[in-house]
């Protein structure tokens, strides 16, 4: 059995998701497949609360998340519903940060976004839960929000049906190839024994990317860790709510992030990057301990009166060793293009999936993606040493 579609996009997380949205609001016949259930915790969409931020290491990140604040307001007005909740942000420097803060005040001043640097008892005087060590600077941006993980990929789903999009789960792709015929285009077949034709296939298939390109020949240095957010418990919760209490990344190595109180009376915090290597079918789900015990000393010394871990969840990162994200179309297959969101990209997961529909409708766009291109030197060279502090 076999059907055809203008594109079909690979994997229904955020990314994948926004893509279908974005595609099917401009009338492209598209298709979406997921091995899983939608909303499935297999990957890194799932759960609460995500970072939406202008503060970032580059005038090119910084420019791209001015967008991604746009584009989840359209994602808004088209699902009718409130997706974005501002609550201000602190990136804490301590001295001699892993992370230099002028690589961050040098990009959002280029890109015109106001910031303001705080000392540490300037913070203290505002933010009376937080206690920072002697030398810590903060950099402070008032639009830094949170966006929901599970209901933003869901709102994205569900616009894009409203559409016309078609979206099937629990449908695993078992190849993806060239179409022979004598419309050529790309032909995506599936568990049940179906062959989808399209002109153009996204993937965004995250931690199962080189799964499926394996076929087209094609295979990227990625690594995949299994990562955890963890919820405390406040002995105040109003004091850590999202009209009181910010958004907050600790810029050293190791690297925590966390949260006001969203939607609970518990408080979410996570480390950046801290997991080990696994694959997406030898991963556990089950949180280490270990790591729970390192963020949680963390978490104690910095912000006053939160206290004992309450519960964890496991997410997968699929990262590149630059970090960077991926957007673009495989050198020797024009028509599959790939989106990878490298541990960093819900943020941005509208904003990706104008993008990837840019790039499969008219093979352009009007965002700078030049950093995210496939055949960059850390995709290209071998034994590239991994960096993933941003």
């Amino acid at each position: 059995m076999a059907d055809r579609f203008d594109v079909i996009v690979v994997g229904l997380g955020a990314l994948g998701s926004g893509t279908c949205w974005q595609l099917a609001r401009r009338g492209v016949r598209v298709l979406g497949v997921e091995q899983f259930e939608l909303g499935h915790e297999r990957g890194a969409s799932h759960d609460t609360s995500r970072i939406l931020r202008r503060s970032y290491h580059t005038a090119g990140y910084v420019t791209l998340a001015g967008e991604a604040y746009d584009d989840w307001a359209a994602l808004s007005d088209d699902a009718a519903d409130k997706l974005v909740t501002v609550v201000g942000g602190l990136d804490l420097f301590p001295p001699d940060a892993a992370i230099p803060i002028g690589d961050y005040t040098s990009s959002m001043a280029a890109a015109g976004v106001p910031y303001s640097v705080l000392e540490a008892a300037e913070v203290a005087r505002r933010w009376p839960r937080i206690r920072l060590p002697a030398g810590t600077v903060a950099l402070y941006q008032a639009d830094t929000a949170i966006v929901p993980a599970a209901r933003g990929t869901a709102a994205m789903q569900r616009a894009a049906r409203t559409h016309g999009a078609v979206l099937r789960d629990r449908t695993p792709v078992v190849g993806i190839r060239p179409n022979a015929g004598p419309r050529g285009g790309v032909e995506v077949a599936t568990a049940d024994g179906h062959r989808h034709r399209a002109d153009r296939v996204v993937v965004t298939a995250d931690g199962w990317t080189n799964e499926l390109l394996a076929g087209l020949g094609m295979t990227l240095p990625l690594t995949v860790t299994q990562e955890q957010v963890t919820r405390f418990a406040a002995d105040d919760p109003r004091a850590f709510a999202a009209d009181r209490f910010p958004v907050w990344i600790w810029m050293d190595d190791p690297s925590f992030y966390g949260f006001p109180a969203d939607g609970e009376a518990l408080v979410k915090a996570a480390q950046d990057c801290g997991g080990p290597p696994v694959t997406v079918w030898d991963r556990s789900f089950d949180p280490d301990p270990a790591r729970v015990d390192l963020l949680a000393s963390f978490v104690r010394a910095t912000f006053p009166g939160l206290g004992r871990a309450v519960r964890s969840k496991t997410c997968l990162y699929t990262l590149t060793p630059d970090r960077d994200f991926v957007l673009d179309a495989l050198p020797t297959h024009p028509d599959v293009f790939i989106g990878l969101g490298t541990g960093h990209g819900f943020k941005f997961a509208p904003s990706f999936g104008r993008i990837l529909a840019d790039l499969a409708t008219t093979g352009t766009t009007t965002s700078d993606i030049g950093a995210f291109a496939i055949d960059r030197p850390a995709l290209t060279e071998p034994a590239r040493e991994p960096s993933w502090l941003v």
